[in-house]
């Protein structure tokens, strides 16, 4: 039940998400030992994770967004949901103090997602809360994209490094 006007900006976010899904495996399978396995660096595994869930609520949300009859509000909430148990299990399993703005703002961002996609479940017309959406959407986006470039040129293990040497351990090494 969107309006036809969105079906070009829709259709751009989820090809522009689907690329960048291609380039966040491309930067996992740069640096696959430094993002999961027993030598994994957490911050690397948690900007893979997070990367991934933002590209997938913006591709998700867009695509469904545009078949006919569908109410984008379902696809928000659902995603929204998905993206916040998400970010707290793995906030929970990482149990790491760090990035908490970060934090912070990506569960802002999901709320606002669900409070948009609710109210068009309530009135699917109202494109006031579709631009919101809108912008929610691209905001998950880029956000995406800043931590999948990060992965890529292993913003994670320069990280990784500040930490061990702080707490006297040898850093991890980028692999060559």
């Amino acid at each position: 039940m969107v309006p036809s006007a969105y079906d070009a900006y829709l259709a751009a976010v989820a090809t522009a998400a689907a690329a960048l899904i291609g380039l966040l495996f491309v930067a996992v399978s740069v640096r696959d030992d430094s993002i999961f396995g027993p030598k994994a660096v957490p911050g690397g595994e948690a900007l893979a994770i997070t990367a991934f869930t933002g590209l997938v609520n913006s591709f998700v949300v867009s695509v469904l967004g545009l078949i006919p009859k569908v109410n984008i509000g379902e696809p928000a909430v659902s995603m929204a949901v998905i993206g916040i148990a998400a970010t707290v299990r793995l906030q929970r399993r990482l149990r790491t103090g760090r990035n908490l703005i970060v934090l912070a703002l990506t569960l802002v961002a999901y709320a606002a997602q669900c409070a948009y996609g609710v109210l068009l479940l309530v009135k699917p017309h109202d494109s006031d809360q579709l631009i919101n959406l809108s912008f929610i959407l691209f905001t998950t986006l880029i956000v995406s994209l800043q931590r999948a470039w990060s992965l890529l040129k292993g913003k994670h293990l320069v990280t990784a490094a500040g930490s061990a040497a702080a707490s006297g351990h040898d850093p991890p090494r980028a692999p060559r």
